[in-house]
């Protein structure tokens, strides 16, 4: 009966706790998790100044260690996945209404088709033991693993995660949001024009394969580690392998029908800025996921810092491209603003561990004006990229991966950054000569090189088999109706002519025959 009683007066305390929540504004219950955390932090801090005799056992520090360092992970993977959301919107509202809901189904999808794809191959690809090329266990996450112990200590088949004391589902789940990330670079560059099924293969092919061999060289203790290559947090291990891929998607499909007219490049813009603002603003909040929780424990001055530099590039290239499209145009430019916020943040991703404020602000000074001079050369080149995809992560995602040779301030300056954690030497601007610039070159070199070999491949093949264009008529009308049969705004007036701009003139890159359709 006694048993029976307290069990009923627990569930009351629980309902009134429950329904005391439910009380609280949106905002204050969004604090509930951080608060979590704040209290988790504070009892590790807590019993790790506790003296001796009085302190709980090694045993329970340690696990309470692992619990925060999971606690830490768990929730930067999740901001990692909420890009997702970021990049959906984004390149929704910089592309036109009558693509959007292939656009918005292709960013859904991708992260359940990279799930798949990471799981069964991409992550033993990636992180599994093996050769210095490619690692060749751990498939379907199976294999000998004793994690969260670290070391020599660490007994399985994920060697080159043994430096990280947390479980080896968290470590699955934080790599998991990277990657699909890569494939979600190239759906923007390839938008409007290509077949859904085409870019679901590719997107797996990518993070299954491609990805995962590069991934390896790098993160997985692959040739390119041991020759002394560093990204912290993947300027090209996931921006430039999705700017590559993007690049020779946008080649192999040719441009958008009206994007180039007599041989000069003509503007489509995109639907709904608004959107596109959100996109970029839920992507710099994501980011504070992305780089910060690359340090893969709850370190707090490596977190806080590393924050800081992300901060201050996105910051500084947001102003630098504003500035710069301003100069050339004579008026601010939203979708340079957003795109220069979004180069500064890829081109501190490699670099953000190993730089201080100075460095990372004029990394994201170079990277904001990089990014709107990139969108005019690749206008010029006629490689059509509706919402410039490959000057974000591929051209900045190349910058940020060379800023690591240049800005590193050298082991020592910070307690997260020895040795064995960052370039042996400082950068070239830092007194170290280029002792650290020559392996980022070759980095940069040799992923790019695979990836333009494996992504040229891959197109190429899907081309002459299923065709990766949708038809002419089906590209005029939109993608939402010949592919997906819905509208994303239904009930709104539908444009009179379906592709936003007069038919007159000659349009390069595909020709055009008989009438527009009607909506």
């Amino acid at each position: 009966m006694l048993k029976k009683t307290s069990r009923i007066r627990l569930n009351g305390r629980d309902k009134g706790l429950f329904q005391g929540i439910k009380r609280l504004s949106p905002g204050w219950q969004a604090c509930i998790p951080i608060a979590t955390v704040i209290v988790l932090a504070w009892g590790y801090a807590a019993s790790a100044q506790t003296p001796a005799g009085e302190a709980v056992s090694q045993e329970d520090f340690a696990s309470l260690k692992v619990a925060v360092d999971t606690l830490w992970v768990a929730l930067a993977a999740f901001l990692v996945f909420f890009m997702n959301a970021g990049f959906g919107m984004l390149e929704t509202g910089f592309c036109r209404q009558k693509n959007a809901v292939n656009i918005l189904s292709k960013n859904l999808i991708v992260f359940a088709l990279a799930t798949i794809a990471f799981w069964t191959v991409g992550f033993a690809f990636m992180f599994g033991d093996g050769n210095a090329f490619i690692g060749l266990n751990g498939f379907l996450l199976q294999g000998a693993d004793n994690s969260p112990l670290t070391g020599e200590a660490y007994k399985g088949v994920f060697s080159a995660l043994n430096w990280t004391g947390i479980p080896l589902a968290a470590k699955f789940l934080f790599q998991l949001a990277f990657a699909a990330t890569a494939a979600t670079i190239v759906s923007g560059a390839v938008a409007e024009r290509i077949k859904f099924v085409d870019f679901l293969i590719f997107s797996v092919l990518l993070v299954g394969v491609s990805y995962a061999i590069t991934g390896h060289w790098v993160w997985g203790g692959g040739w390119l580690s041991s020759q002394g290559f560093w990204d912290f947090a993947g300027s090209t291990v996931v921006h430039s392998v999705g700017g590559w891929a993007a690049l020779m998607g946008a080649i192999f499909l040719g441009p958008r029908i009206g994007k180039f007219q007599n041989g000069r490049p003509s503007a489509i813009p995109g639907h709904n800025m608004s959107i596109a603002t959100l996109g970029c603003l839920i992507l710099w909040l994501g980011w504070f996921g992305f780089n910060p929780g690359s340090t893969m424990a709850a370190d707090g001055a490596a977190i806080s810092h590393i924050a800081l530099t992300t901060n201050m590039a996105a910051a500084a290239g947001g102003v630098a491209a504003t500035a710069t499209a301003w100069f050339r145009s004579g008026k601010p430019d939203l979708s340079m603003i957003i795109n220069g916020i979004l180069a500064g943040l890829v081109g501190i991703t490699a670099p953000c561990a190993f730089v201080n404020l100075g460095g990372a602000f004029a990394i994201g000074i170079i990277a904001g004006v990089l990014v709107v001079f990139a969108v005019s050369f690749f206008d010029s080149v006629k490689v059509d990229d509706p919402v410039g995809a490959i000057s974000v992560h591929l051209v900045c995602g190349v910058w940020g991966t060379l800023a690591v040779g240049l800005f590193a301030v050298g082991p020592g300056v910070y307690s997260w950054y020895g040795a064995d954690a960052g370039p042996a030497t400082a950068g070239l601007f830092y007194g170290g000569g280029v002792t650290a610039l020559i392996p980022q070159i070759i980095g940069v070199v040799a992923v790019g090189a695979f990836t333009v070999a494996f992504s040229a491949v891959a197109w190429a093949i899907l081309k002459a088999t299923l065709g990766i264009r949708v038809s002419e008529k089906e590209e005029l009308e939109g993608l939402d109706i010949g592919e997906h049969g819905m509208e994303a705004y239904s009930g709104f007036l539908k444009e009179t002519i379906p592709t936003g701009f007069s038919d007159s003139g000659h349009h390069d890159g595909i020709s055009q025959s008989g009438e527009p359709s009607r909506s």
